[in-house]
């Protein structure tokens, strides 16, 4: 186990989300998969407790603590995308599986966690500043999905 690793609390699915997003990130994987030595107030003996994986590189572990606390936009993953079709993808996939849109580049998985799906179209344009980056920042707030070549148009003015 790495020496920091994020903490992601689930209902009872941690081991689902955990295979989604191996299957759907690279440099992803599931790893041990704990079951619960005992009985415990939201499961039963035998059942996956925690699930320890990667997305995208960075180490998570899956707790199935319960309904009690949910997922918020206060913490998400953003995955940095080279273009269109990369972006596409992710954003398809997290979607397609249940997910819900939300507004520039936001979405979340089946699981209520959040993700940034974010083309570095975008973050090149914003971090230049000055007039460019106010007009990439005026588009994508119109946008749900992140559109690359209206951002590079916009950035171009």
């Amino acid at each position: 186990m790495a020496k920091n690793t994020i903490c992601l609390w689930y209902n009872k699915d941690a081991e689902d989300a955990a295979r989604f997003y191996a299957a759907t990130f690279p440099d992803s994987a599931v790893g041990a998969v704990t079951r619960a030595p005992g009985d415990y107030p939201e499961g039963k003996q035998g059942d996956v407790l925690v699930v320890e994986f990667t997305v995208a590189g960075i180490p998570c572990i899956g707790l199935n603590g319960g309904p009690a606390i949910k997922h918020s936009e206060a913490f998400s993953f953003q995955i940095a995308t080279e273009d269109q079709e990369e972006t596409d993808r992710y954003w398809n996939a997290i979607v397609g599986n249940g997910g819900q849109e939300s507004e520039c580049g936001w979405c979340k998985d089946k699981w209520g966690l959040s993700w940034q799906i974010t083309p570095r179209v975008l973050s090149e344009a914003l971090s230049a500043g000055g007039d460019q980056a106010k007009r990439a920042f005026d588009a994508m707030m119109t946008m749900r999905k992140i559109d690359v070549a209206a951002i590079e148009a916009a950035r171009r003015g």
